[in-house]
């Protein structure tokens, strides 16, 4: 297991389980909790032998609460430098901002996942709830705004009028409602979530990791094209895919009937 101050890192049969770890105050983040984040994302991109991550969050009552107000509070007009640093400079790494993990992520949630809580399960590509989750984006009424992608990521995520009434009056919608709108893969009870999230996870690991990144990528490039200019794209995971071993073998094994054994390469 990886060191860390604020969150907890483990890997474990090719997943990378994250834990947010503030659970004190409710798993807000501050500038050196997002940096150990940025960093997680960054390793979980980069090592090989990680095929998909799994993000959540410390204690009984939140996911995460979002940004640490009390932090920003005490840092007074230093906050706006900050801030403006953080929207011009960011190089995009991490749940929040994060562009280019072509990995399978999944959040687990539980409790509040609002403001910069919401916005990192937004960077996840797979929602599983406890029915007491609450998801929202309350920035507007602290004076503040969704700039850590939150805002561009609701608005593809969910209908537009269920987005933009979040955005627009910072009320917060529970797990049932988040479900129905499709922001939630599946709601279980508190005592089920991390069960159902390894039922989650075994099903994504049965899959061969490269086409899981391959199909990531293609959906999401895709997105930011029309329709016949995505379809006639080969991204770059899907040339790796189609170079790889397990290109070869997931065929065999199903014309031999038994289960693949991948290599990820």
């Amino acid at each position: 297991m990886a060191e860390y101050e604020y969150i907890l890192f483990a890997q474990q049969d090719h997943v990378a389980w994250i834990t947010l770890n503030r659970p004190e105050v409710l798993n807000a983040m501050h500038p050196p909790m997002a940096d150990e984040l940025g960093e997680a994302w960054t390793r979980v991109r980069d090592d090989d032998d990680i095929w998909m991550a799994v993000l959540t969050g410390s204690g009984e009552r939140a996911f995460s609460a979002g940004s640490d107000l009390k932090w920003r509070a005490e840092q007074g007009e230093k906050v706006r430098e900050h801030n403006r640093d953080e929207v011009v400079t960011n190089e995009a790494l991490g749940f929040q901002r994060g562009r280019d993990c072509w990995k399978p992520l999944l959040a687990a949630v539980h409790g509040y996942a609002v403001g910069g809580g919401l916005e990192l399960v937004l960077g996840c590509d797979i929602v599983l709830a406890a029915d007491n989750a609450q998801f929202g984006l309350p920035e507007v009424r602290r004076g503040l705004m969704a700039d850590g992608a939150g805002i561009h990521r609701l608005v593809r995520r969910v209908p537009y009028s269920v987005a933009m009434g979040m955005v627009l009056t910072g009320q917060f919608i529970g797990a049932e409602e988040a479900h129905r709108v499709g922001l939630v893969n599946e709601v279980t009870s508190g005592e089920e979530l991390h069960a159902a999230t390894e039922r989650w996870v075994a099903q994504i690991m049965e899959c061969a990791p490269l086409s899981l990144r391959a199909s990531k990528e293609a959906a999401l490039r895709g997105l930011e094209l029309p329709l016949w200019e995505a379809v006639g794209q080969s991204f770059p995971m899907a040339e790796k895919l189609y170079a790889s071993e397990d290109f070869i073998a997931g065929p065999e094994a199903f014309a031999e009937k038994r289960k693949p054994e991948w290599k990820g390469k």
